[in-house]
């Protein structure tokens, strides 16, 4: 493993699974990791069609109930209710209609948890791309497949595009 992975494998185990209780913590297996892989690029091929539809369902549909959105430059958001409230936002103010994710590294951090790291592209109305930036997003097994549980994003830049 890369220093820089083990780095930030060790630093989301302290900061997202030891508090749950999970005091016991074991790596998920190579199986549990590609099925991960599978349904994170299956999550990404489809996150972006909710904006070109209008049709919230399919966004809402990537995230866990008790999930977090971590917006740069706005407080952190969390609930059932917070993934229809980001996607009115996206869609209203900012016009967001399309994008694409570049993942970099999907790689396991305990049972039932993995983190994806990557860059990001916003598209408007008009097909040009409005923005761009980096990910991290920490996924979580859940009975309905993996879902986001903490998607956290920044910009590449101050003020947008």
């Amino acid at each position: 493993m890369k220093t820089g992975n083990f780095l930030i494998s060790v630093l989301l185990r302290a900061i997202f699974v030891l508090p749950f209780g999970c005091s016991n913590v074991q790596p998920n297996s190579k199986s549990d990791l590609e099925e991960a892989k599978k349904a994170i690029a299956e999550s990404n091929g489809i996150y972006f069609n909710s904006f070109a539809k209008n049709d919230s369902s399919i966004f809402i549909d990537r995230y866990a109930k008790d999930c977090c959105i971590m917006a740069p430059n706005a407080p952190s958001r969390c609930g059932p209710n917070t993934p229809l409230e980001f996607f009115k936002m996206a869609y209203c103010q900012f016009g967001l209609r399309g994008g694409k994710f570049i993942t970099q590294e999907v790689f396991g951090v305990g049972d039932g948890y993995v983190a994806e790291t990557g860059l990001w592209q916003s598209i408007n109305a008009e097909g040009k791309m409005f923005d761009d930036g980096k990910f991290l997003v920490l996924w979580k097994k859940t009975p309905k497949g993996w879902k986001m549980f903490r998607d956290s994003f920044s910009s590449n830049h101050k003020e947008g595009y």
